[in-house]
């Protein structure tokens, strides 16, 4: 594979049937994951989990920062983060999803905290911005490097990134999840609940920069050992790659049609008070023929419900094999 470990590495039938199979599965699940979740205490997020490997990937964009965990000869997971994120957000999942026999990996996206360098000005031929064509680019040569498909899961902005590397490169995929994705097409900003009417108002400069500052206002009341990691993310992410990626999410594609068409096992997982209403999610789940799971928590299950997220990944995985 085409990455190598650091030092700082810690040892240690249809769419349509796969969706109906996997909704029964999540709903019949036991309660152990949500008790697993309400049990969580305060994540140190700095620190990765033990067991885990931190790495780098030669991505066409630049170096990109990996976190993976389990054996490498298992079947592969790519858990990739949003803008503004990182691969730490999926920290309470891997150990989860490697102790059920996967190799799961995550990195973080161009221009975001360790992948910082990773930008426009390293393609060939040089760019300018952060485009689409990047962000497949990049997440097309690391799918390649793991030499069978992998589950793979987008999550916010990455879940654009994710239909439009399975609809071009659908050998490479195994199962697709949307975790929080934006869940209509075209201006993605406009259906955001209470505050999406006002996008078109905002240029995109001010609209990376509104995100930025309500982040840092903490108004969703993030706790504060994970807004002290989040404040250091902040230090390293480049403002021109959520700038350009605010701009990719005015024009989102629209590729429902030719998900549904794809024979690879679909989940859309959300949170019940994610930022964009909760019907367009479903709506988007059942025009892509998706299962479909809801969990207690705001834009970040992965943070917040990491077991029953995990849990339903598994039930999904299971479905692709």
């Amino acid at each position: 594979m085409a990455w190598r470990i650091l030092a700082r590495a810690r040892s240690g039938g249809g769419a349509a049937a796969v969706a109906a199979t996997q909704t029964a599965t999540a709903a019949a699940a036991p309660d152990e994951a949500e008790t697993l979740d309400a049990r969580l205490g305060v994540t140190d997020w700095a620190v990765h989990p033990e067991g885990s490997r931190a790495a780098w990937f030669r991505a066409p964009s630049g170096d990109l920062a990996l976190l993976t965990m389990g054996a490498e000869t298992d079947p592969p997971v790519v858990l990739v983060p949003g803008v503004m994120g990182s691969k730490e957000d999926f920290s309470l999942m891997l150990p989860v999803i490697a102790a059920a026999g996967y190799f799961v990996l995550s990195y973080d996206m161009a221009g975001q905290y360790e992948s910082a360098v990773a930008g426009p000005e390293q393609l060939t031929p040089p760019g300018t911005r952060y485009g689409y064509e990047l962000f497949i680019n990049d997440l097309v040569a690391l799918l390649e490097s793991l030499g069978e498909p992998a589950h793979l899961l987008g999550y916010s902005f990455a879940g654009i990134v994710a239909q439009m590397t399975l609809v071009r490169r659908p050998d490479l995929v195994r199962s697709l999840c949307l975790l929080s994705c934006p869940p209509v097409p075209g201006q993605s900003f406009r259906t955001v609940s209470r505050v999406g009417r006002f996008s078109p108002l905002v240029n995109d400069k001010m609209h990376a920069d509104l995100i930025m500052w309500g982040i840092r206002r903490n108004f969703v009341r993030v706790p504060e050992p994970r807004m002290k990691f989040i404040r250091r993310r902040f230090e390293y992410t480049r403002k021109q790659s959520l700038q350009d990626v605010v701009a990719l999410m005015k024009q989102s594609p629209d590729l429902r049609g030719l998900l549904a068409a794809a024979p690879q096992p679909k989940l859309v997982a959300v949170g019940r008070a994610d930022v964009w209403p909760l019907h367009l999610h479903k709506a988007l789940a059942d025009s892509i023929g998706a299962g479909f799971a809801v969990y207690g928590t705001g834009h970040a299950p992965c943070e917040d419900a990491p077991h029953q997220l995990s849990r339903d990944l598994l039930a999904l995985y299971a479905a692709a094999e």
